[in-house]
Formats: structure tokens, sequence, C-alpha cells
């Protein structure tokens, strides 16, 4: 949370050792925290300032990184607000998704046999293995560079699993069908926000604390899974047997989800280039002949998928649409290659 610093002072004449503690987020904001006093004949500690602004700060260092805030980005805390409400609804959602779940293998029903459900589930898991092997394969090395747009489609995808989950008791003969592909897509989810994630750790890190941000990130969503397992539960209790009030609150609390995401991600300023930001930079310099900041190109960025920004905006004439860096020429098929071959 702070740097902390002593100073001892000596003092020949009296004999009197002073060890001061200042605490602050930087050096021109420090304030005293702790006094020790000591001769041949005295020993004295006196803690400065109120107790509740101690007990305060002592609990804040459990939740943010040790600096704060100097030691990360200026985007970070608007991100971490926004990743949290977006976390808080996905927890109270999970809840009435696997309440419906569970309710479609069958618990709770004489008829239902134990191997019959463990099989169910042991499938759901495996498709989402391999679903989670297969996205890797094909996009793996696409997550850093597009960590923002991978950030928001792994939480919308997300969102389809857990529909999936919560749609499957009202098709019990697709029902296998249905959770599997609720499987696949969540397992979509688990690989592009953990590796999207540890991008945009190295990104806050200002100080080479990304270890540090990353376990008290975990600090912070282990609160924000208490909390909203205690909605879940409470919302749950509540609708239950009310169809109409679980879709309802299902939909609205996906609505926020999708919202938060969104501005989440549209905080983020990053500093590294990929093929887009190259693009909107290159083209406002070739147009202006200035250079934009990382916060003005991330406010012109895209976080849709290409296609559908192409579609939605019409930006066919973007630089990033025309040149494709690094790619293979294996790639390409033969007609592809004659093409270019005669173009040139």
């Amino acid at each position: 949370m702070e740097s902390i610093s002593a100073f001892p002072h000596v003092s020949n004449k009296t004999s009197l050792l002073r060890l001061e503690e200042w605490n602050g987020s930087s050096p021109t904001k420090l304030s005293k925290t702790f006094t020790i006093k000591a001769s041949s004949s005295s020993f004295s500690i006196q803690r400065s300032g109120a107790r509740f602004t101690h007990l305060w700060t002592r609990f804040l260092q459990a939740f943010v990184p040790e600096g704060f805030p100097s030691s990360v980005t200026p985007d970070y805390v608007p991100f971490q607000i926004w990743d949290l409400l977006q976390g808080l609804s996905t927890y109270i959602r999970t809840m009435l998704s696997t309440q419906a779940l569970l309710s479609a293998i069958g618990v709770g029903e004489k008829s239902a046999t134990v191997i019959g459900a463990t099989f169910q589930w042991f499938l759901r898991d495996l498709t989402g293995m391999l679903g989670g092997i297969l996205f890797t394969f094909y996009q793996g090395s696409n997550l850093d560079s597009n960590a923002k747009m991978w950030r928001l489609v792994a939480d919308l995808m997300n969102d389809l699993g857990m529909l999936m989950d919560l749609i499957s008791p009202l098709f019990p003969s697709a029902f296998v069908f249905i959770v599997c592909l609720g499987s696949i897509s969540r397992s979509f989810t688990g690989v592009a926000s953990g590796a999207t994630r540890a991008a945009l750790t190295q990104h806050f890190a200002l100080q080479d604390n990304a270890a540090d941000i990353s376990a008290k990130e975990g600090s912070q969503e282990t609160v924000a899974t208490m909390i909203g397992m205690a909605l879940g539960m409470l919302v749950a209790r509540i609708t239950i047997g009310h169809p109409l009030a679980i879709w309802f609150s299902f939909l609205s609390l996906t609505l926020f989800h999708m919202y938060a995401n969104y501005r989440a991600v549209r905080c983020l300023a990053l500093n590294s280039l990929n093929p887009e930001r190259s693009s909107i930079l290159l083209q406002h310099f070739s147009e202006t002949g200035q250079v934009l900041s990382p916060k003005q190109v991330s406010s012109q960025e895209h976080v849709l998928p290409n296609k559908l920004t192409s579609w939605i905006s019409k930006k066919a004439n973007s630089l990033d649409t025309k040149v494709r860096l690094g790619t293979r020429i294996s790639s390409f098929d033969e007609m592809e290659i004659y093409g270019h071959m005669k173009g040139s």
C-alpha cells in the first residue's frame, strides 16, 4: 500500500536515539506514522495519526498492491472496479444456472441414478477440456496482442455457457448436447480469460510487481465471490419455483455483466502495439504529423472482433484490414499466392 522509510537520529550530547517511520505513495506524499525514542534512562513509543486510519491502511494492504497508486498504471482502478462488478453479477447468475443444471441432472428425484448423473457430469467436463485444447491451438498466439478483445469475448462466451445450463431443463431429450455446448463455451472463457489476465497484469505493473498485483487480485476476487455467492443463494431461494422471476433476474444480470465488461476493457490504455493500434497510430501520423498517446489510441480502438467492427463501422480501408504482418506463406492457398504474385 505504501512505502516505508525509517530515519534514525542519534544525538551524542543526550545519547538519544530517535527512529521515525514515514508512509506514503510517493516521496512527496509522506506522513509520519510511528516514532521510537530511546535513551540511557527512558524508552517511548508514539503512534502518529488516527488509529482508524492505521487500521484501514493495514486492511487495504490485503487488497491493493504495495506502493499503490504509484506502483500501477492509472487505468488499474477503473478496470478493477468494473471487473469486480461484472464478477459479482457472474457469481449470482452461477447460482441460478447451477440450480437449473442440477435439477435437470435429477438431483432430488427418486428416479435419478448416481451413475447416470456422474456420467453426464463427466461428459460435460470432458467436452470442456477438449474445447479448451482446441481453442488454445487455434487462438493461443493471438491472446497477447488482442487482450482487450479476447477479454470481452471470454466473458460473452461465459454468458453463453450459463445460458445453456439454464435452458437445459427445458429440452430433456437434448440435455447432454446442450450441456456439452455450454461446457465448451466456458472452456473458451477459461483459456482466454486466464491468458489475457496475465497480459493485463504485466501492463498494470510499473515496478516489476506483477506477482503482487496478481495476488491482490486474488484477494479481491475472493471477497467478490463470497458476496456473490451469498446474494446468489438469496436470489435462487426467492425465485425458486417462479420461472419468470428466474429468467428476469438472469437476463437483467447478463445485460449488466456485458455492460460492465465493455466499460472495463474501454478503460484500458495499453502501451503495446498490435495491428489495429499500429494502423490508428500510422494513419493519424500520416494525416496530421502528430503521434497519439496510448490513451488517445485506445479511445479509437475497437474491442469487438475485426469482422464485426468492419461490418458495424465499415472501416474496410483501415490498414490492419489490408496488411497482415508475420503471416506464413504456407497459410495461403494456391489461388491467394497466385493473386499476390500476379498483383506484384
